[in-house]
């Protein structure tokens, strides 16, 4: 039995971008219950206020999408009593390290250099693409984990924006939610009370920003439709739809999506 969370959603003094999906509509006019799966920034920085509701959702499982230098700079999640963390890295922990410490610690011409002219938003876009076609196994694994019993779940990375987000969108999609709605969703995070909060290196928060560094960084901390829109594409491009992509690269069977359904949607 699943813990309803309160229609009201609760403000989180450490956790960034805390959210139930449920209430989400599905194709065939079903909608995805409440309680079962949520979504957030990591948990690392959770108060013993935060830490007493999340363990109050019931949660069986904590999905960390972070890699290893993540976890390094932040540190690991809180833990919840009678919940199941598993670490499922979705970008390898060498791959972009350099790039992001020249984010949190570089000046504003390296900065320029890396990230003006449109290259960040490039940058997100071709990460979004890479994501759906370099890591089936590692979203397959959470589809069959939720078909199974990791129910409810959390699903978070660093800022729960774009790791977290590109998988609570490929669960949506397995269970028929339509798409207006994922992108939705997922653009929720955007909300000012929703963003990641950028660190130094050293784990110090940065100083006080000039316009053309927020200007040059937004692309990197903003939901964009056109990010999710590319993974989208991706899928469209290489399987040539939604159901080809579940059945063929992530090994989704009638079976296993019917399971995902009876769990998740009412």
């Amino acid at each position: 039995m699943t813990q309803q969370i309160p229609s009201t959603e609760p403000e989180l003094a450490g956790v960034r971008n805390f959210r139930d999906v449920g209430g989400l509509p599905t194709a065939d006019g079903r909608r995805v219950r409440h309680g079962v799966l949520f979504r957030s920034g990591h948990l690392a920085h959770a108060t013993e206020e935060d830490t007493a509701f999340l363990a109050s959702l019931g949660l069986h499982t904590v999905f960390d999408f972070r890699n290893a230098a993540d976890q390094k700079l932040e540190g690991p999640d809180v833990e919840l009593p009678g919940t199941r963390n598993v670490n499922l890295p979705l970008s390898d922990p060498a791959d972009g390290a350099e790039f992001w410490k020249m984010v949190r610690d570089g000046e504003t011409e390296q900065l320029r250099e890396i990230l003006g002219d449109g290259r960040a938003a490039e940058r997100m876009i071709t990460s979004y693409r890479t994501m759906i076609g370099a890591r089936t196994a590692e979203h397959s694994q959470v589809l069959a984990a939720l078909a199974d019993d990791s129910v409810p779940a959390l699903m978070h990375c660093a800022a729960g924006k774009d790791r977290a987000g590109l998988s609570i969108a490929v669960t949506l999609l397995a269970l028929g939610v339509e798409r207006e709605a994922i992108v939705a969703d997922y653009l929720e995070s955007n909300a000012t009370h929703r963003r990641y909060r950028l660190r130094r290196s050293d784990g110090s928060a940065p100083p006080e920003r000039s316009p053309e560094i927020t200007e040059l960084l937004s692309p990197l901390f903003e939901a964009r439709a056109e990010y999710l829109q590319a993974a989208f594409d991706a899928i469209d491009e290489r399987w040539g739809s939604v159901d080809a992509y579940l059945e063929q690269g992530l090994g989704v069977t009638p079976e296993l999506r019917a399971r995902l359904e009876d769990r998740f949607l009412e």
